[in-house]
């Protein structure tokens, strides 16, 4: 049996067919897994567990169903879907992780985390991130309307986009002290994260290993990790 790992699919309803692969991979391959982690940026944005948007009514029945066939599923919290929470969780039949979670992975010390931390160098979002992960502003917003919080995603993903095309692409990446300093701070020897969306496995020396799962755009992207190999692969659409 097989770990699997996947990390920014972004759903959204503009893009049905990566939603439809996901759930279709979910229902032939996930459910003989030994475990599922899901590192973060599910969703394109998340504004709350009262959400009643379809995509998410159909994500979390699909996850439950998974979890159903004795999965074990965990969720670390991304830079889009940071207001998942315990009631999502438990209708997906998961349990959330923290925003830093160790596993013994087949014998290996393993840090998970979504990536965003990693990049320390990018001073803008790092900004952002510090007051959307502040539990009083999530507070305050959850108390707004749907339709408000909507249109607010709406704008923060369009300056996302701005930032995006207009940011140095060193400052985006992850920062090499940062990955040594959270190896040392965990005791692992092992890295798994997304957000870069530059999927690779890189030998960082001294028996460690750092690996960058890819996003789910114009394919379907994961990692598979059994007791005796690991590999990055991709899932076409149909």
């Amino acid at each position: 049996m097989a770990t699997l790992f996947v990390s920014d699919l972004h759903l959204d309803p503009s893009r049905p067919q990566i939603t439809r692969l996901f759930l279709d991979w979910l229902q032939r391959e996930a459910t003989r897994a030994e475990a599922l982690y899901l590192l973060g940026d599910l969703f394109e944005a998340y504004i709350g567990d009262d959400d009643d948007a379809e995509l998410i009514s159909a994500v979390a029945t699909a996850l439950r169903g998974v979890s159903e066939h004795g999965v074990e599923l965990g969720f670390v919290h991304g830079n889009r879907d940071f207001l998942v929470g315990e009631a999502f969780a438990a209708r997906a039949g998961l349990r959330l992780l923290a925003e830093t979670e160790v596993v013994d992975l087949y014998g290996v010390r393993t840090l998970l985390l979504h990536g965003d931390t990693l990049c320390s160098g990018d001073l803008a979002y790092q900004r952002v991130r510090a007051q959307l992960r502040d539990p009083a502003w999530q507070r305050q917003f959850l108390t707004q309307p749907l339709p408000a919080r909507r249109a607010f995603a709406a704008a923060a993903r369009a300056e996302s986009a701005r930032h995006t095309s207009q940011a140095n692409e060193m400052i985006m990446d992850v920062d090499a002290a940062a990955v040594d300093a959270a190896l040392a701070l965990h005791g692992a020897t092992r890295m798994i994260h997304g957000h870069t969306h530059r999927p690779a496995i890189h030998d960082l020396g001294a028996g460690r290993q750092r690996i960058v799962l890819g996003d789910w755009y114009e394919q379907g992207s994961l990692l598979r990790v059994e007791r005796d190999r690991l590999a990055l692969e991709q899932l076409p659409l149909r």
